[in-house]
């Protein structure tokens, strides 16, 4: 059974940091294209980061400079630095692997971030 599942979020001041994990099971991570996205209450998801199976990183202007998207496939894990957090950067936050070409694509529950002093 394949499984992503996310680990890492919590309550973070402003400024403040945070790194968050996508852990795959079951399958290999280093195959797939992965995305993180967010959502906040009332608004739409939205794709804030994404590193391909070759490591291509790109980001959202809303994050561009702050965030960083990495991965170790010895872990089987990719990963969400999240540096200079803001208020409006509270959202939960999934990764999604996806093969290209295939049709194959699998979510991770979510973890919530919430950024307020």
């Amino acid at each position: 059974q394949v499984q992503f599942v996310e680990s890492g979020g919590g309550l973070v001041q402003p400024g403040g940091s945070l790194r968050l994990s996508c852990a795959a099971s079951g399958t290999m991570i280093s195959i797939y294209n992965m995305g993180w996205y967010r959502q906040a209450p009332g608004k739409q998801r939205e794709l804030v980061a994404r590193i391909t199976n070759g490591g291509s990183t790109k980001y959202s202007d809303s994050v561009k400079g702050r965030f960083t998207t990495s991965r170790d496939n010895a872990k089987n894990t990719v990963y969400l630095q999240m540096n200079s957090l803001k208020p409006e950067d509270t959202a939960v936050y999934s990764c999604n692997g996806a093969v290209t070409g295939t049709g194959i694509r699998y979510w991770g529950q979510g973890t919530q971030v919430t950024v307020s002093s």
